[in-house]
């Protein structure tokens, strides 16, 4: 129904229900305690454009978020972890060895505890380099947020160290191989090298490295992690979250305080936002570490541990075949290893000197398809740690010639080269076109070669929000989301022993599915809440406008 008034249809809304009705006023009722005796939305944290609710501009929270669960499953794995080469019996097992196997046997969901906290490490690292990427193919990097680059590939870095020292920890005779593979790469590299092998090597005995290892994974790393994401967080909260990326050179790389005023406030919108991914990672996390349980490799030094290959973990695999590649012997594959660390860690100033230096050569626009030369650097550098990842894992501790590899990263560079450049020139050509018949400034439609090289900034219309009462085709969301939630919760209140690895297992299959449904009540509830307040900020028609 509307109503109308000089001729203008006003919409009405429909009229609420009983539960419906109940239900805002609990939710109102409910926001006003929480404000009331925590005053949350005065907290310091920044509101956010209404473009950046989407996955990919959280990349930094999801590694945030799953760092944190790193450090709690971490610290209860503290609880039954003993950090020790020597053996019970005389000429038994070790026990960082022993240790590990009783968390997975014999402890209380300790596989559970041990399987979440090592798909986590991976999770973590593969989300580091997501979040690296992205922030490599839109440009983060560039002004004024240098500083907030290089602390998050510090943390990239150190994460890489996490993920190196917690490797050795169960002791396993891959491990141990793989990390002496490790320590001979880094006592390899010039100056460096000699003064750092005697820190993590300690005495020179099994047990100083694995005393070291210890420290460096428990306390030291993490301790520098958990400092630089403090500062990367502020440096967040000052800068606020990046633009889209543009290929207008006067874009705004920072959003000011009368754009803040238009956005949506941190809590609840981001907070919810937030809590549901957090909910759809340790769900997914859960049951992935459910299904797919830890298998611990023999103990080194074991009778029967074979000549197993000193295979790393995947994150690693594309340094190790690096130096595997004929005539790059150990120190020069680390050098050039540090070269592209050093080349990542100050691609902004690099990119600033290269502008000053030629005008041409200057692009301050973000957008991949207006960069060509970083679009190909940055692909160039995925495909490679891809093609060595796969390599390394096919092909372990195998040489390879140097007309192969010549040959293999030679073709990826010219393929890529080829198809970037073609798509660049075929965007400039159509990028041309346009300008030439859009009006610029109100003037006549111009010819290709007057046409400026930028477009106008164009606003984007975002689809208005649905004005629907809550209830109104969300019944079936609601009724699937609570029996997510209530199904698992009563198999496990209905368990009569958790005992035993089925139930183990069981139990954690259903904690993972609670996680989703809680996700997913989340959605419910920020749809609800952010739909009803859009409608009702929908300014009403004035006299002046209806005449």
């Amino acid at each position: 129904m509307a109503q109308t008034e000089g001729g203008t249809i006003h919409p009405v809304p429909p009229t609420l229900g009983p539960v419906s009705s109940l239900y805002n006023r609990s939710l109102n009722s409910l926001w006003n305690f929480l404000e009331s005796r925590t005053h949350i939305s005065k907290w310091p944290y920044r509101p956010q454009p209404e473009f950046s609710f989407n996955p990919s501009y959280w990349t930094g929270a999801f590694v945030a978020v799953g760092f944190m669960l790193q450090v709690l499953t971490g610290l209860l794995l503290l609880f039954y972890y003993d950090p020790s080469t020597a053996s019970i019996t005389t000429g038994g097992l070790p026990q960082a060895w022993t240790s590990t196997l009783y968390i997975i046997q014999t402890a209380p969901f300790g596989w559970l505890l041990l399987s979440s906290h090592l798909y986590g490490a991976y999770a973590v690292i593969m989300l580091a380099f997501v979040h690296f990427f992205r922030g490599f193919y839109t440009g983060v990097y560039k002004r004024p947020r240098e500083v907030s680059w290089m602390l998050g590939t510090i943390l990239l870095f150190l994460m890489l160290g996490m993920g190196f020292t917690g490797y050795l920890l169960p002791y396993t005779a891959l491990s141990v191989g793989a990390t002496d593979v490790g320590l001979a790469l880094v006592h390899s590299v010039p100056v460096i090298g000699p003064i750092s092998y005697p820190l993590i090597q300690g005495n020179g005995t099994f047990q100083g490295l694995l005393s070291r290892m210890f420290a460096l994974h428990v306390v030291l790393i993490p301790v520098a992690l958990l400092t630089l994401l403090y500062v990367h967080v502020t440096l967040f909260e000052s800068h606020g979250i990046g633009p889209r990326a543009s290929s207008d050179p006067q874009a705004k790389r920072v959003l000011t305080a009368s754009d803040d005023r238009k956005l949506g406030s941190w809590f609840p919108r981001v907070f919810l936002y937030m809590l549901k991914w957090g909910f759809v990672y340790v769900g997914c996390l859960l049951l992935i570490a459910s299904a797919f349980l830890v298998k611990l490799p023999p103990a080194f030094g074991a009778p029967g541990q074979g000549g197993a290959s000193p295979e790393p973990d995947w994150y690693f695999l594309w340094l190790y075949k690096v130096a595997d590649f004929q005539y790059v012997t150990p120190t020069v594959a680390v050098l050039l290893v540090g070269l592209l660390a050093v080349f990542i860690l100050f691609i902004p100033w690099i990119e600033t000197v290269v502008g000053r230096a030629s005008r041409r050569l200057k692009n301050p626009r973000t957008h991949p398809r207006d960069r060509p030369v970083v679009l190909f650097t940055a692909t160039y550098l995925l495909s490679f740690f891809g093609l060595m990842t796969i390599w390394g894992g096919v092909m372990p501790g195998v040489t390879i010639p140097l007309s192969m590899y010549v040959s293999y990263l030679g073709t990826l560079a010219v393929v890529e080269g080829l198809v970037i450049g073609f798509l660049y020139l075929r965007y400039r050509r159509t990028y041309r076109a346009r300008l030439a018949v859009a009006p610029v400034a109100g003037q006549m439609p111009t010819s290709p070669a007057a046409a400026p090289k930028t477009l106008p900034p164009v606003a984007s219309a975002r689809p208005a929000l649905s004005s629907s009462d809550f209830w109104d085709g969300s019944s079936a969301l609601v009724v699937m989301t609570l029996a997510g939630l209530l199904v698992p919760l009563g198999f496990i209140l209905d368990q009569r022993s958790y005992v035993g690895a089925g139930n183990e297992q069981a139990f954690g299959l259903a904690t993972a599915v609670m996680a989703l449904a809680l996700a997913g009540m989340v959605q419910i509830l920020e749809r609800t809440l952010f739909r009803r307040v859009a409608v009702k900020n929908v300014p009403s028609p004035s006299r002046d406008e209806n005449e």
